[in-house]
């Protein structure tokens, strides 16, 4: 029997659970001995930083954030950047900058760091935001040192990049990749900006170690901040197609040639795999003897699922949608 959305919601929250690491299980293993290390290591540079940018995806502004940059950076100026605005659905802005602001964020840029959009606005805001504020012991230095933070990929070195473009008409300082931890380590000092002369650090993504909810981890993941073989491709897969069909976002049928919408994500990911040409030949012992069949390749299916979405082919999408309506419902 094919299930409806609503049904698949509840019928998938138990692999959901089983695939997706939660409930005090440690998300750094994902990272072995890199996010810890990179928190302490974020902490003890704190006397060299005059303020704090925070980076996450504007897909899922009120969603995993990590709460252990709040409890650990103290009391620095801190902006939070909203950054791959290009893919996240703006037509509720005013509502998430409300949100935010209910929860002591007052300081708060969208950007898109591949066409460098609103990047002209984060030095003025910066140099407000430390000017504003009480140095201590770096009061005499001319010089502003910022700190960049953020969970795995979303786009921190990314900032930097687009910052020294705008500011210094110079290339990549820091590599970049779309696939979280290719920033490993708290790097030296990157200058930004000439006047006034700023520096940032670049630090590694950080997940807070315990996520709230099955929905928060899978947002997280659909973004890209873990790997995707470590929840599965295919679950990501099927809570994606959940999402787009829940929200009425139906570019994926366009896109993939469907016909029509679909809630099944086998028949979906069937279709796309032969479409796409995503087959493989796989023997099947018969009575007869040995059989070749032509089977579609489910997981590459389900990646091209995902880069398309990712890479903004299916059109913008607001993650949090539900979470702007007001507080999260509870889940079964």
């Amino acid at each position: 029997m094919r299930l409806t959305t609503r049904a698949l919601c509840g019928a998938a929250r138990a692999a959901w659970r089983e695939s997706f690491p939660l409930d005090g299980r440690d998300v750094a293993r994902w990272f072995p001995g890199h996010m810890a290390k990179g928190l302490k290591k974020m902490q003890s540079s704190l006397k060299l930083v005059d303020c704090i940018i925070e980076v996450h995806d504007a897909r899922i502004p009120l969603s995993g954030r990590n709460p252990l940059f709040q409890e650990t950076l103290g009391l620095k100026p801190h902006l939070l950047i909203l950054n791959k605005m290009d893919l996240a659905d703006m037509k509720e802005q005013q509502k998430i900058i409300q949100h935010l602001e209910g929860e002591g964020l007052k300081n708060v840029i969208f950007t898109n760091c591949v066409k460098d959009e609103n990047i002209k606005q984060i030095i003025p805001k910066v140099t407000e935001l430390v000017g504003s504020s009480y140095r201590y012991h770096r009061g005499e230095n001319l010089e502003y040192c910022i700190m960049v933070i953020g969970v795995p990929n979303v786009g921190k070195s990314s900032l930097i990049n687009s910052l020294r473009r705008q500011h210094l008409r110079k290339g990549k300082a820091t590599r970049v990749g779309g696939e979280p931890g290719i920033t490993r380590a708290v790097m030296s000092r990157i200058q930004v900006c000439e006047r006034p002369l700023m520096f940032l650090l670049d630090t590694p993504g950080v997940l807070a170690p315990r996520i709230q909810s099955v929905e928060t981890g899978l947002k997280l993941a659909l973004c890209g901040t873990v790997l995707d073989h470590l929840v599965g491709e295919e679950t990501l897969a099927d809570y994606l197609l959940y999402t787009l069909n829940k929200r009425q976002l139906l570019g994926y049928v366009q896109h993939y040639g469907l016909g029509e919408a679909c809630d099944d994500i086998a028949s979906v990911l069937k279709r796309v795999a032969v479409k796409l040409r995503k087959t493989q030949k796989v023997k099947v012992l018969t009575g007869t003897g040995d059989v070749n069949v032509v089977q579609p390749n489910y997981p590459a299916a389900a990646r091209d699922f995902l880069r398309a979405f990712r890479s903004g082919v299916l059109g913008p999408v607001m993650l949090d949608r539900d979470l702007l309506q007001g507080p999260p419902a509870a889940e079964p």
